[in-house]
């Protein structure tokens, strides 16, 4: 479904953001949850966001212009946007400070953010940090959605009981669960149902 995408700009404050009307998604996670490789599945592009072994390596706002082909005739074009993973430990508080408030400022003063994708590495219990930032998002109403990861590394019964436990703990602090998808980088798990769940917010706006 996703036609061509291009690296725009990347920016260390939402105000030097595209000047743009166009739809954003924005990825968002721990660091070396695999945010740069997810993205490159979904863009059929395996150099479009750097990958790297060691966390941390995001460290602006990254823009990407992505055209999707609704049919034959038609097309869309949104904005990914690529945001610094947040918890990396081994960067210094001043360094840990600064990404938070960027995130934060993207977060709450991006108007054309419509979604949120909140990547969850599936091999995990329930992290404090994520659990945070996803009830963060609740509390100030920004529209998320929970992206797991590396869903390859586990057999399919220990990635539903794993998932399912996830949804669990998050039913003891939400009335109702937002949007799951589970994914794999690595054998294109999720893909079409992630980029088919951009597409539908997509028609919704322009209706």
């Amino acid at each position: 479904m996703v036609k061509s995408a291009q690296y725009i700009i990347s920016n260390p404050d939402v105000s030097g953001c595209p000047q743009s009307n166009l739809p954003e998604y924005a990825f968002i996670g721990r660091s070396n949850v695999g945010k740069s490789s997810l993205i490159n599945m979904l863009c059929h592009n395996p150099k479009l966001a750097k990958t790297s072994q060691k966390p941390g390596k995001t460290l602006l706002i990254n823009h990407f212009l992505v055209e999707s082909q609704e049919s034959r005739v038609k097309s869309q074009e949104w904005h990914l946007v690529d945001l610094p993973g947040y918890g990396y430990a081994q960067a210094g508080q001043k360094q840990r400070e600064a990404l938070k408030k960027m995130i934060e400022r993207y977060c709450l003063l991006r108007e054309q953010l419509v979604c949120l994708f909140v990547l969850i590495d599936c091999r995990h219990e329930p992290q404090k940090i994520d659990l945070e930032f996803i009830n963060w998002l609740g509390e100030n109403g920004v529209p998320f959605a929970l992206v797991f990861t590396k869903g390859d590394k586990l057999g399919k019964v220990r990635l539903k009981e794993n998932v399912e436990a996830y949804k669990a703990r998050l039913l003891e602090d939400w009335e109702e669960l937002p949007p799951v998808f589970v994914t794999s980088a690595e054998t294109g798990l999720g893909g079409e149902e992630l980029t088919a769940y951009i597409e539908s917010i997509n028609e919704e706006l322009k209706s």
